[in-house]
């Protein structure tokens, strides 16, 4: 039976006799030469806005030419471009199987052992000069040596060799060695574009919108350097009475003029060099330095998002934690977009190359571990636990990173406060009951001090009594015996609300949020113990004072 042939996503078909040549590599002669060009050199507002012209309609090349020089000459573009690519690059990737199939699992295995590469970090990193150019494109070099397809290599090609289709602008093609375009040969390519902006591919690069700022900042610098030579040294003045002859005043200029560099002179001592400095020196030297910072802080905001992460600052708007948030917010979505474009370009068309196209694939994730407040899940796990609540050992072993024991291994147990103590060989009559109707009960073991009620002090006897409150009546009293017997049995069913009630608070970071929790909570509290337990009581007390009203009555 003949095998399907397979197509990319782009509906190319694939050739995999192309797959084992490399097929984008730099050429010593042909248009594939790894030689730039300098546009930076000269650069004004005119020319630049000449070369993005050029670049909306195809001819890109001085564009990526210039990209790759501001990354050269600016260091603080460099460093925040920089920092955006490393903090997706050094993220540990994982890969989720397609199901829970051996096979599926089988495949996500051969894909787990593949990334664990130390070049793939440096690989992430070039695949990531989308960000700065626009698109970037990666070759994949293949290996069939062990009989099936693997990934041997991701090699990072040089952007002007790739040109986008002109009835689009969208559709990526190949410079050949002659300069013609073809089409990107199917499962060769991991052609990535990750946007600034919505619109065309070479319209959507961080360097597009920088290259201004670049510009003017280079405007500035210049300026800067001009002043700081003209009035950075104050002015040399010699003067020369009436009688000096000419050899006298050559003598004089030579010294006023090496006198700077110098920084020693001899002059006749007829003559006099003074020393004249400008008074607003220091102003006009920080109008450049502040014009340079505010430059750099709007490229900070373009790259990053914000500034609080490259320049410190007292004040301002915002925290540091709320802008180190707006950083983690970018950073989550450039590594969701790669890591889809590394599922379209290389997981997918691995996989079919080994086992034919499949209706789900592995795929690979790219993000930060999420930090989980480990002691508020456990304090509120336990007495959920205590509840009946049933939850995956192993589950709970990986969130806090231990191990399952091993066969023979001397295990650590902790104490169950709840459990009941050991009463000993001789226990007393109501030790460990909790059934009300057990023939050991206070309820049965003491008929006759439920019959026998005293009658409560009133409100205004507790208050006036001097020493302790005697509203409260002690155990040996038959009231006190129930009050007591009630809370005995309740106290599970109460320290189970509590414990809930606490894990709630030390989760909550506000009132209205702790308000919120109660609320949404409390309905699937079960409470039917506590309920059983205040009926019983309650049905005691009533029959207890029914008696003792009817012997009394009886007199």
């Amino acid at each position: 039976m003949k095998s399907p042939q397979l197509l990319d996503h782009r509906g190319e078909p694939v050739r995999k006799a192309d797959l084992k040549a490399e097929v984008a590599a730099a050429t010593t002669s042909g248009v594939r030469s790894p030689t730039t060009g300098y546009p930076g050199d000269g650069l004004t507002p005119s020319s630049l806005g000449s070369i993005l012209k050029a670049a909306d309609a195809g001819d890109a090349i001085r564009y990526l030419e210039l990209a790759e020089t501001i990354e050269e000459r600016d260091p603080h573009y460099s460093g925040v471009l920089r920092t955006r690519r490393l903090s997706v690059a050094q993220l540990t990737p994982t890969v989720k199987p397609a199901s829970d199939a051996a096979e599926d699992v089988d495949k996500a295995k051969m894909v787990e052992d593949w990334l664990d590469r130390d070049e793939l970090s440096d690989e992430l990193f070039d695949i990531l000069d989308t960000l700065g150019k626009g698109y970037s494109a990666t070759e994949i070099l293949w290996d069939t040596s062990e009989g099936q397809w693997m990934p041997r290599k991701l090699e990072l090609r040089d952007p002007r060799w790739f040109r986008f289709h002109r009835h689009d602008l969208t559709t990526p093609q190949l410079l050949d060695v002659a300069g013609q375009e073809q089409p990107m040969p199917a499962f060769k390519f991991i052609f990535a574009t990750i946007k600034a902006k919505s619109g065309l591919p070479i319209r959507a690069g961080l360097a597009r919108i920088a290259m201004w700022p670049y510009l003017f900042k280079k405007f500035t610098e210049r300026d800067w350097a001009i002043f700081t030579q003209t009035y950075g040294q104050p002015l040399r003045l010699g003067r020369f009475g009436p009688n000096a002859s000419e050899e006298d005043k050559r003598t004089l200029l030579r010294a006023v003029s090496n006198i700077a560099g110098d920084c020693a002179a001899i002059v006749p001592e007829s003559m006099l060099i003074e020393f004249v400095t400008a008074p607003n020196v220091g102003a006009a030297h920080a109008l450049y330095k502040e014009r340079a910072a505010w430059l750099d802080e709007q490229v900070s905001k373009l790259v990053l998002g914000q500034t609080a992460t490259t320049d410190a600052k007292t004040g301002g708007l915002g925290s540091g934690t709320e802008h180190r948030q707006v950083q983690e917010d970018i950073e989550r979505a450039d590594a969701k977009a790669l890591g889809a474009i590394i599922n379209r370009d290389l997981i997918q068309p691995w996989m079919q190359l080994n086992f034919g196209p499949q209706k789900t694939y592995p795929r690979l994730v790219i993000a930060r571990e999420e930090s989980e407040d480990l002691k508020a899940m456990a304090d509120a796990l336990g007495p959920m636990i205590d509840r009946g609540l049933e939850v995956d050992q192993a589950e709970i072993r990986d969130k806090f990173g231990l191990s399952a024991p091993k066969s023979g291994a001397k295990l650590m147990r902790g104490s169950n406060p709840a459990a009941s103590p050991d009463p000993g060989p001789n226990p007393p009559p109501d030790a460990g009951v909790t059934d009300p109707t057990d023939p050991n009960s206070k309820f049965k073991g003491n008929p006759g001090e439920i019959k026998r009620v005293e009658a409560r002090p009133g409100i205004e006897t507790a208050l006036n009594a001097e020493g302790p409150s005697t509203a409260r009546k002690t155990a040996s009293t038959p009231d006190g015996v129930l009050a007591d017997r009630m809370q005995l049995e309740a106290a599970p069913a109460m320290e189970a609300m509590l414990a809930r009630i606490e894990a709630m608070m030390t989760r909550a970071t506000s009132l209205p949020e702790l308000r919120e929790m109660l609320l949404n909570g409390f309905p699937d509290v079960d409470s039917a113990t506590l309920q059983q337990v205040l009926a019983t009581g309650f049905l005691a007390a009533t029959l207890g004072g029914r008696v003792a009203a009817e012997e009394e009555a009886a007199g």
